[in-house]
C-alpha cells in the first residue's frame, strides 16, 4: 500500500484512508464492530465509552450497575471530567465486549 506523507508545522503525517487506519488499529475482541460506530470511535469526537454504550442500547445507570460503578462517576468519565480508574476501565471494557485500549 502506498500513503501520503504530509507535513504540517514540520512534523510528519502519513495520511492513510479510514478503512485502512480501522483495520491496523481494530484488535481482534473489536472486530465485531459496525463500521459506522469503529469511525465514530476513531473521530473521538464522543467518550469511547460513550459511543459503546449507546451502541450497545445501555442507560447510563444500567452499564454502571453491570460495571459496579455509580452513574455519577460514569458521567465524569464520558464528559471527560475525570479518566476513570484502571479498574473501572477494565470493567467498562468487559462489559462493552471490548479491549480496555479502545476506551483509553
Amino acid at each position: 500500500m502506498k500513503y501520503d506523507l504530509l507535513h504540517i508545522q514540520g512534523k510528519p503525517y502519513v495520511l492513510v484512508p479510514l478503512h485502512d487506519y480501522r483495520d491496523m488499529v481494530t484488535s481482534g475482541k473489536n472486530k465485531g464492530l459496525p463500521d459506522d460506530i469503529l469511525d465514530a470511535l476513531t473521530a473521538r469526537e464522543e467518550s469511547p465509552v460513550k459511543i459503546l454504550r449507546k451502541h450497545h442500547g445501555l442507560t447510563q445507570k444500567d452499564l454502571a450497575a453491570r460495571a459496579g460503578i455509580s452513574r455519577p462517576y460514569l458521567t465524569e468519565i464520558e464528559t471527560g471530567k475525570k479518566d476513570g480508574s484502571i479498574r473501572a476501565m477494565k470493567s467498562l471494557a468487559e462489559v462493552l465486549g471490548v479491549g480496555v485500549g479502545m476506551l483509553a
